[in-house]
């Protein structure tokens, strides 16, 4: 049966060095009003990101005095220890820095950089998808600890729960260690699939554990789907840019790609759905409407049950690739198209690789109506899934760890997004651009017309840095003067060299 909504209205390890366990934008206030630790992370945060923005604004200039401990802590109604901490944690992350008996000033460089804001061509006709080659050479960075890891969007190591999913896989191998060495079920572990239909009935969605296929990652779970709606030679409408393995499958496959706008401020604008809807036969639609990669983009509620209902009209399906909703810097996590879809069209592809445990390979399906033939392809491509993991992860899921580690990630995504907004500004030609996403890990750079992003590429590989070059992220020419640069939510010394480098290339790769 295909997953329902249950309303219309969308719902609301080792710790790494300055990141409480339990940090984040949620952090609750422990029994009698006593702040707690995540409290305590919260505000001081809150702190940095107020500073950061005013500074990004313009507000505050290189060189500016910022506001005195005392006279910040009253207008934002904290102490002046918490603000203290959050300078010296700007200070310490090259921002700002500390006169003797004179305050804080904005450091000499930091200014903000302009949202890339060419607006992407219109809609253009299908076209085949040709980028294997450069794709696989971007992906020669996954898994090399020698890169400066701006290439990759996965977490730090220090920022996984190695030591729970140690101790949980300790106490499965002690407990089922028959069962654990035996193979699972083609959908999965049935208490997995409990557990993630769980987290999806929170988030407004009617799915039970047979609307759940267990896959080896997200990408399976997006070339599962392709299978199913699609036959070589068939049209897709794609989000552009978009993510550059969905590209590698749509290849693979034999279809043909036809690209909608994408913009960072707006996501997906339902006219340009309409635009090719109504001169295309499209068999099937691929989006990624919440924290797009690469551009970080968030398409509204209204937007998305437009398109949903253009959809209906013809009968087409949506694959929603939705690896990046849980990692929502602000207080709510956004819709997804499930939650507002009524007529079981929407297949939704997820993971856990991007905020548990990348080396699990771990990701699942809500299958909608094509939950049969899913499971068919699943039978036919490697049969099923690692057991011990899914039992591991079902049991760190029943634990309620998951939510813990959210909050941990989105607090280091979201200040090493800030700590390399505010050095790229430092580092980069004038006429950079980088977007402001509210969720995710990666940011969209709009380098200098004339900008050779490939040559940028290999120049900085050769350097020892993993990037991504915006060219891998469309079928089209337009975004050859672009970069995805990978959060893995720490900043270091290493981080910051990188970008100075990476910098100091992209100067060099100018044409003209």
């Amino acid at each position: 049966m295909p997953a329902r909504p249950f309303a219309t209205s969308a719902p609301g390890s080792n710790p790494a060095p300055g990141i409480p366990e339990d940090a984040g934008f949620d952090a609750p206030t422990a029994p009698g009003g006593v702040a707690s630790a995540d409290t305590a992370a919260f505000h001081y945060h809150r702190v940095e990101r107020h500073v950061a923005d005013m500074i990004q604004s313009g507000r505050f200039r290189p060189g500016d005095r910022l506001p005195s401990l005392r006279g910040l802590a009253t207008s934002m109604g904290l102490s002046i220890a918490t603000v203290g901490h959050a300078y010296l944690e700007l200070e310490r992350k090259g921002i700002i820095e500390a006169r003797p008996r004179s305050g804080y000033f904005v450091r000499q460089g930091m200014r903000g950089l302009p949202v890339p804001q060419a607006r992407p061509a219109p809609p253009t006709g299908p076209r085949e998808v040709n980028r294997a080659r450069l794709i696989s050479t971007v992906l020669e960075a996954v898994g090399n600890r020698d890169l400066v890891p701006f290439g990759v969007l996965c977490p730090d190591e220090t920022l996984l729960p190695g030591r729970a999913l140690g101790r949980i896989l300790s106490e499965v191998m002690r407990s089922r260690a028959a069962e654990a060495a035996a193979y699972a079920t083609i959908p999965g572990d049935i208490e997995l699939r409990r557990q993630i239909a769980w987290r999806h009935r929170e988030c407004g969605v009617g799915a039970g554990p047979d609307d759940i296929l267990v896959t080896n990652g997200a990408v399976e779970a997006l070339y599962i789907a392709l299978r199913c709606l699609t036959r070589p030679g068939d049209i897709v409408m794609i989000q552009s840019p978009t993510y550059y393995c969905f590209l590698q499958l749509i290849e693979s496959l034999g279809l043909r790609a036809i690209e909608v706008p994408s913009t960072p401020e707006a996501g997906v604008d339902p006219r340009d759905v309409r635009h090719i809807l109504d001169r295309h036969r499209v068999a099937a639609c691929a989006f990624s409407p919440n924290f797009n990669n690469p551009d970080g983009s968030l398409t509204p509620d209204d937007a998305k049950r437009e398109i949903l209902d253009m959809l209906a009209e013809r009968g087409i399906h949506l694959i929603e690739d939705d690896v990046s909703t849980d990692l929502h810097y602000g207080p709510s996590r956004p819709s997804t198209f499930l939650q507002w879809d009524v007529h079981g069209l929407v297949t939704l592809c997820s993971s856990f690789s991007k905020t548990v445990a990348p080396g699990f390979r771990m990701g699942w399906m809500v299958t909608g109506r094509i939950g049969e033939r899913a499971r068919e392809i699943k039978a036919t491509t490697n049969v099923c899934g690692a057991t011990l993991t899914q039992f591991a992860m079902a049991e760190y899921l029943r634990q309620g760890l998951f939510e813990r580690q959210l909050r941990r990630l989105r607090t280091a995504f979201s200040r090493q997004m800030q700590a390399m907004r505010m050095h790229l500004a430092d580092c980069f030609p004038p006429g950079t651009g980088v977007t402001r996403p509210e969720g995710g890990g990666v940011l969209w750079l709009e380098l200098p017309p004339g900008t050779d992003g490939v040559e940028l590429f290999f120049r900085a590989r050769q350097a020892g840095i993993s990037v991504a070059p915006g060219a891998v992220f469309s079928t089209q020419e337009k975004f050859a003067n672009y970069l995805r640069l990978g959060c893995n939510g720490l900043w270091n010394e290493r981080m910051a060299e990188g970008l100075r480098t990476l910098g100091r290339l992209a100067g060099e790769c100018r044409t003209g």
